[in-house]
């Protein structure tokens, strides 16, 4: 039975034509399978439509003729570009082989010049010993005895011609005849190589010229694969070894930048000795040099401050040495006329513009006496706040002159610049100032210093004092006079001629400047461009400004200038040195700002958890006032600093939070805001924003400009915290007489007020053989039957206590008031 038995074969009408196929399979089984034999589509064109075209049974699927001629179109369009691919690979292939053939030419050409001038070479080498080898064989024979003149005849043949005598030796004509020979016959061989070649096989031997010791085949393959790099740009450069500066960390791709090495190789070598680290990662010294080691460079090792080895001092030559101008530092006690003597001296008025009339900046001036001698002045404060101030005035000078009132004598800030001066073991000159005032007294003075070790000429000291008046000039040429004198003494030399060196004596940040330095050049000469590093900030020098606030191109020994061009503000103090490049400058910065961030972290952390839990005790009682300081030069910052480290006792102190130079901006009021600090502003303004931004924030700001200000607000604010000392004041004493048990309340005491007053709002004492059994408050004061608010001495009354009935006859009852007073911080 087969499988179409009673079933159609499903199909369009007209479609595909159907049939079986019979299908033998193994153990005897057969199937049928119905099969289908499709035919060819064949298009015919509607009549009347597509025209003829359409007919041409050459154009495939009825193409129209305009279809054609696209395809045509395309097709040779095709083919054309195909042919200029070709053309232009063909030319890239000719110009490659000609380059190559070029290349190879000129290699040829190397070659064969390298072995006619190494045979030409050895040639003369050749020629040379065989005429040196004559010359000894003529000496030889002229040295050797004349035979007799018979023995030739007899003996000669008489073919043989008998050579004629051209001198004094016979020449060796046959010897040289005879290697001349050989030698031509070697040139022949040589010249004929090509004809060999073109006769036979050309061995390596053959090719080589001959016997001796050749050239294995290897040897020649590796000369030909290294002609074949060369010709094709490839050659191998002989390996560098490089002396690699190893510092105590490094950073995988500076020791790769050091190396001249890839820094994928680097990582790879590192992951051979199993360090997993990026181009980015720093590894250790003993790692960095396995890797320098394995790459064949050797280790010079480093550490971080040897960057500084670039500013080291260098003697100078005593015939580089110029005189320079002495440097003079003015210290003395607030308002001893300090600043006012100056100006006498300088014709100018510089306490005018000093906010309430005090010194509150390190000032730098240069003076021009009447001889013509250059003095550069240094001026002080002489508040208590600026002590850093005047100990590195101190630390610059050559000459310090002491200002003394003489209506005031000696003050605490006088004793303390005494003791900056000896330190410094500088010089010292007394001025007596303010003689014109009705009490002055400059003999007092005198004998004041004497206390300090001071002793004055007048004194038979070697110390000079000169009395001056800065109101009517008085004294003041003796006072130059005595300067000038003490700087012959000193001998003051500088060398101009070499690279700057010099001090900051203050810095700040100039809105429209930026960060300005005022510096004092000690050494050599200070110059425009010049590349500068300077504590932990760097720069270039980008304009010089001297005192009277003219710009100058340079700046020699001696002379204060303001110095901009600086990256950051410095601190005061700091030295200036001048570098070569930028690089050293700023690498040398880079190393001292983490140097000195390492340096606060150390002292800020607790090395030990026994330490730190003891801190966190010892601050569990103490309450902080946190601050933020801006002002307008660094030195003023870090006096207002050092003043307020000062404020504050066990129980309540002031903490500065972030102090700076310039003015206050938002980001200090954010840190404020966090930390609900006030921000002072010394000599300084909020910018718009900050503005807006403490407004917004309830953030306090508060401008000074006088010091004394200052510290008292603060003082005061601080005092607000501290808590408030309760005093007890006694009001009065009542002796008991009875005591009575009644219902609802206890035990009352009958009581008789010996002294003062009883009230019922005030506490009580109970003692007992005048020992204080209790302490507590009343809970009932009853005069007879009524409840009294007090009772006046002499009176009789009831009184029963708080939660406490332990009370007999003749105990004493001590009343007193106590009372918050308010305390303040000296």
């Amino acid at each position: 039975m087969s499988d179409t038995d009673g079933k159609k074969t499903l199909g369009l009408r007209g479609g595909p034509r159907t049939g079986q196929v019979k299908q033998s399979f193994s153990h005897g089984r057969t199937k049928s399978v119905v099969v289908e034999t499709k035919r060819k589509r064949v298009i015919v064109p509607k009549p009347g439509a597509g025209g003829s075209s359409r007919n041409d049974p050459s154009k495939p699927g009825g193409a129209t003729d305009a279809e054609m001629e696209r395809r045509l179109r395309a097709l040779q369009a095709a083919k054309a570009r195909e042919g200029q691919d070709q053309e232009e690979r063909a030319k890239q292939e000719r110009e490659r082989e000609e380059e190559r053939a070029r290349r190879r030419a000129e290699i040829d050409a190397k070659e064969r010049e390298e072995r006619e001038r190494e045979e030409r070479a050895k040639a003369r080498a050749e020629e040379e010993a065989r005429a040196k080898a004559a010359a000894e064989a003529a000496k030889r024979e002229a040295a050797k005895p004349a035979p007799a003149a018979a023995a030739p005849e007899t003996t000669a043949p008489a073919s043989a011609p008998r050579p004629r005598p051209t001198g004094g030796a016979p020449a060796p004509a046959g010897p040289r005849k005879a290697d001349r020979e050989r030698e031509e016959r070697g040139k022949g061989k040589g010249k004929g190589g090509d004809d060999r070649r073109r006769s036979g096989k050309l061995t390596l031997t053959e090719a080589l010229g001959g016997g001796g010791r050749q050239r294995s085949m290897a040897a020649m393959k590796r000369k030909q694969e290294r002609a074949r790099q060369k010709a094709m740009g490839n050659e191998q450069r002989e390996k560098i070894v490089r002396d690699v500066q190893l510092p105590e960390n490094i950073v995988v791709s500076e020791l790769a930048n050091r190396m001249a090495e890839r820094v994928a190789d680097v990582v790879k070598a590192l992951m051979t000795n199993g360090v997993m680290a990026t181009q980015n990662q720093v590894i250790d010294a003993d790692t960095a040099e396995l890797i320098i080691e394995e790459f064949g460079h050797k280790v010079v090792r480093v550490s971080d401050s040897d960057v500084e080895q670039v500013i080291e001092a260098v003697e100078d030559a005593e015939e580089d040495l110029v005189s320079r101008p002495p440097v003079i530092t003015v210290m003395g006690h607030v308002d001893h006329g300090k600043t006012s003597l100056l100006d006498a001296i300088r014709n100018a008025r510089v306490v005018a513009g000093e906010a309430g009339g005090i010194t509150q900046h390190i000032g730098a001036y240069q003076v021009k006496t009447a001889d013509g001698q250059v003095l550069s002045f240094l001026d002080t404060p002489g508040h208590a706040a600026f002590t850093s101030m005047r100990s590195r005035g101190a630390q610059v000078t050559d000459i310090v002159v002491l200002v003394v009132a003489a209506d005031d004598a000696v003050m605490p800030q006088t004793v303390e610049a005494i003791n900056h001066a000896k330190a410094a073991n500088v010089p010292m000159i007394v001025a007596i100032n303010k003689i014109d005032r009705p009490g002055a007294d400059p003999m007092k003075v005198r004998t004041d210093l004497l206390q300090h070790e001071v002793v004055v000429e007048a004194m038979s000291g070697d110390v000079q004092d000169v009395e001056v008046s800065a109101i009517t000039g008085q004294g003041l040429d003796k006072l130059l006079e005595a300067i000038g004198l003490q700087a012959e003494i000193l001998e003051l030399k500088a060398n101009p001629k070499r690279s700057a060196s010099g001090a900051v004596i203050e810095a700040q940040l100039d809105v429209g400047r930026g960060p300005v330095a005022t510096v004092l050049v000690q050494n050599g000469t200070l110059r425009q461009g010049d590349i500068f590093v300077v504590g932990e900030q760097w720069g270039k020098v980008r304009a010089l400004v001297n005192d009277q606030g003219s710009r100058v191109k340079e700046a020699g020994p001696s002379v204060p200038v303001e110095v901009l061009g600086l990256n950051g503000t410095p601190e005061a103090g700091d030295v200036l040195n001048v570098v070569d490049t930028e690089a050293q400058a700023r690498e040398i910065a880079e190393y001292r700002e983490k140097a000195a961030k390492e340096k606060r972290a150390a002292a800020g952390a607790a090395t030990t958890l026994e330490q730190l839990m003891a801190r966190a005790k010892e601050n569990e009682s103490l309450t902080e006032m946190p601050i933020v300081m801006k002002a307008d030069v660094q030195g003023s910052a870090e006096a207002i600093v050092q003043a307020m480290e000062k404020i504050g006792n066990d129980e309540v102190r002031v903490r500065v939070l972030h102090s700076g130079v310039g003015a206050i901006t938002e980001s200090d009021i954010g840190l404020a805001e966090a930390s609900g600090a006030p921000v002072f502003g010394f000599n300084v303004r909020a910018n718009a924003p900050a503005r807006a931004a403490a407004s917004q924030k309830g953030v306090e700001i508060r401008y000074y400009s006088v010091i004394y200000d200052l510290v008292d607000d603060v003082k005061q604010a601080a005092s607000g915290l501290l808590s408030a000392e309760i005093r007890e004041n006694f009001i009065g004493y009542a002796s008991i007489k009875e005591v009575f048990k009644v219902s609802g309340i206890g035990k009352v005491a009958g009581c008789l007020v010996t002294d003062g007053v009883a009230r019922r709002s005030a506490g009580v004492r109970l003692l007992r053989d005048n020992v204080v059994i209790h302490e507590g408050t009343l809970k009932t004061l009853k005069r007879f039957k009524d409840e009294v608010k007090e009772v006046q001495s002499g009176q009789e009354c009831g009184m029963a206590f708080e939660n406490y009935e332990d009370i007999r006859p003749d105990d004493v009852i001590e009343i007193f008031e106590r009372e918050e007073v308010e305390r303040s911080l000296a």
